[in-house]
């Protein structure tokens, strides 16, 4: 199966507002689709993506010859690639299709983990997506990321409960989804979380816990001071706050504060592997890549999901070569510059 004919078969199956875009960077959707759609003005998701491609590489082919190697480690266990699927919900909504959550979450975990990586999944209102996440995530030998929400401290807990009952290999909270509607309803005492409560959290967690939605050098300060073994910069694609910078500006500051105290992933704009690359030269550890999963799951399933990672892998193998880097490792600073 080519990537073509996933995307045109993705085409063919969305009712929801998402196009399909040869390039998914935010232009069509902005302000005009629910959840993917940035909030008002409707322009972080296309910044994200336009930042990344303001990077430009330095290339130096005076090097041996091996091939790079793109291995990575998380947690202690082996990845092909140091770029994961991110958490996705609201399928019906916002693709439409004959998939839900749930069943969408059951093609894209095992899916990953046949590609060789690994699924951050979403949660949402209704707890049987989590749960059957959770239930999909063990018959692969706990290789999925469930997603919790900034709930109350006691519907964290009970979903933590789920996980520490698994052998899921690691949790995490996506704390930037504190604005979202249904958390707000929720008020006083879900969304935001001070390090206190974040720390209750995290400490009642039996498995290694990233938070995602860091958007500031202090927030990575606040997130290690809680105890999270990893965070994942991120804004949300734009969906809770309009106007945010993009990840790829904010992260070599929060990389200054907080290197070598947790692992540093990087989701928003992602969609190559050469951006992989320029990532991992501004100092992150790895990547989150949401959206363009979504029609590589409909339009191909499993078989979808292994075109795209092989996709974007020989993307950053080839970015790797031309730029004198054999592995993750000697991916370095000086390899890439801003474009003035």
């Amino acid at each position: 199966m080519e990537y073509s004919e996933i995307l045109k078969n993705a085409r063919e199956i969305f009712t929801g507002h998402c196009a399909v875009c040869p390039v998914c960077n935010g232009k069509a959707c902005g302000n005009n689709m629910p959840g993917p759609g940035c909030k008002a003005p409707g322009l972080t998701a296309v910044r994200n993506y336009e930042k990344w491609q303001e990077i430009l590489l330095n290339m130096d082919t005076i090097c041996s010859n091996d091939k790079p190697d793109t291995s990575f480690e998380l947690f202690g266990k082996q990845f092909r690639y140091p770029f994961f699927a991110a958490p996705i919900g609201a399928m019906k909504m916002h693709y439409g299709g004959d998939h839900t959550d749930i069943t969408y979450n059951a093609e894209l975990i095992p899916g990953c983990v046949e590609a060789g990586i690994a699924a951050f999944t979403g949660d949402g209102v209704d707890p049987e997506v989590m749960k059957n996440a959770v239930k999909v995530g063990a018959t692969v030998g706990g290789i999925s990321v469930p997603t919790i929400k900034p709930w109350n401290i006691e519907a964290v807990q009970e979903k933590l409960d789920i996980l520490n009952a698994t052998d899921i290999f690691a949790a995490a909270m996506d704390i930037d989804g504190a604005g979202l509607p249904f958390l707000k309803a929720m008020n006083p005492n879900a969304g935001s979380k001070p390090v206190s409560e974040l720390k209750e959290i995290i400490s009642y967690a039996k498995m290694p816990f990233i938070v995602k939605g860091i958007m500031t050098a202090r927030g990575a300060e606040k997130a290690v001071e809680a105890g999270a073994k990893g965070i994942v910069v991120s804004n949300h694609g734009g969906r809770v706050l309009g106007s945010c910078p993009s990840t790829a500006e904010v992260l070599p500051e929060i990389v200054e504060a907080v290197k070598g105290q947790c692992v540093i992933l990087v989701d928003g704009g992602i969609r190559t592997g050469t951006d992989i690359f320029r990532a991992i030269a501004l100092g992150a550890d790895g990547v989150l890549i949401g959206r363009p999963f979504v029609p590589a799951v409909y339009g191909g399933g499993k078989e979808g999901i292994k075109v795209y990672v092989e996709k974007i892998g020989a993307e950053l193998v080839d970015t790797m070569t031309m730029c004198g880097a054999h592995s993750l490792q000697e991916i370095s600073r000086d390899m890439v510059r801003w474009a003035k």
